[in-house]
């Protein structure tokens, strides 16, 4: 694995460091690991494992981040790498947060011209927790700003202040994974906090595009107590922000029957109430795929599974109305 020294991190006695990257704060003996497996003391300094190493490059559909209102109905450079600094008892990408794959060394200047050869909007930092990755995807978010390209992050936003705000002026949007709106949840099924989530999510909220996702887990997080908490969560942030609720299936360490679809549309009810922008996942019904003007509520964009199939608007601003709704395009 490609070794270079860590950004946010400081020396304590006895050769340990702090990394400073992620709310964990793991104090790292020499020789040893930090929880997210990314990062390892060698002698007193603190390195990242995984500079360029790449377990998968695809090119995707934006929507498939998700993220519907960031130059919908385009392409995406997607790249990831290996482990996660959460330990979620549900993941869908287990194999790599586990390192159970092998990986590339792809250096940054690599990937950009590859995201401009394929045409693409830019280079999404996905498939596991991008965070991790933080000295490769800030060297390369800079060298795709130069070049024109857009980035964005899929992350679980568990992420400390400062390495954010360093980041943020490379990054052009993120959908962030807000798991639930209870702390206990986050301990118990995801081995982290609440808080440090939505400090990112209002974070970022002020710099780029943010679209947020949910996962209803089966008897977890999907009663309509939960899915309201949510909603506060978020309105209390910021009412436009696209919100997806996304089915989950048995995957991995947890075993809960597939997300009921009456819980779907009951959340996506609760939320329509107070948020225009409310999306379902994993379900593939075009009606709940679909975009609403903000102000007239006519559909202005009408998707089918990742593809747009009609589209209702001038720039952003609604054909019906003329409201104007939030997008980049």
């Amino acid at each position: 694995m490609a070794l270079k020294e860590a950004l946010f991190y400081e020396p304590l006695n006895e050769g340990r460091v702090r990394c400073l990257l992620c709310p964990h704060n793991c104090v790292i003996p020499d020789g040893a690991l930090g929880l997210c497996r990314a990062r390892e003391n060698r002698g007193g300094k603190l390195f990242t494992r995984i500079y360029g190493e790449c377990s998968a490059v695809n090119m995707d559909p934006i929507e498939k981040k998700p993220l519907f209102h960031f130059y919908p109905g385009s392409k995406i450079l997607s790249i990831g790498t290996l482990y996660c600094n959460l330990s979620c008892r549900f993941c869908q990408n287990w194999h790599l947060v586990r390192g159970d794959i092998g990986t590339e060394y792809v250096p940054p200047e690599r990937i950009v011209e590859a995201a401009l050869a394929y045409k693409s909007i830019g280079i999404a930092y996905t498939y596991n927790e991008p965070t991790i990755w933080y000295e490769f995807v800030y060297d390369t978010a800079r060298l795709a700003k130069e070049r024109g390209l857009k980035n964005v992050l899929v992350t679980n936003g568990f992420i400390e202040e400062a390495p954010l705000r360093e980041l943020l002026p490379f990054v052009d949007a993120m959908n962030i994974d807000l798991k639930s709106s209870n702390d206990n949840y986050y301990r118990r099924l995801c081995g982290g906090r609440l808080e440090p989530v939505l400090r990112t999510i209002k974070i970022a909220n002020s710099s780029c595009l943010v679209e947020v996702t949910n996962l209803l887990v089966t008897d977890e997080n999907d009663s309509d107590e939960d899915i309201k908490s949510v909603v506060d969560l978020i309105c209390d942030i910021d009412p436009l922000i696209p919100l997806h609720f996304s089915r989950y299936f048995p995957q991995y360490k947890m075993s809960n029957p597939p997300t009921p679809l009456s819980r779907l549309y009951r959340a996506y009810q609760i939320a329509r109430e107070r948020m225009p922008y409310v999306y379902l996942g994993n379900i593939w019904e075009e009606k709940y795929e679909t975009t609403y003007c903000l102000s007239c509520n006519e559909p202005i964009l009408k998707r089918r599974g990742y593809e747009i199939v009609e589209v209702n608007l001038e720039g952003n601003k609604c054909i019906f109305c003329g409201a104007e709704n939030r997008f980049i395009l």
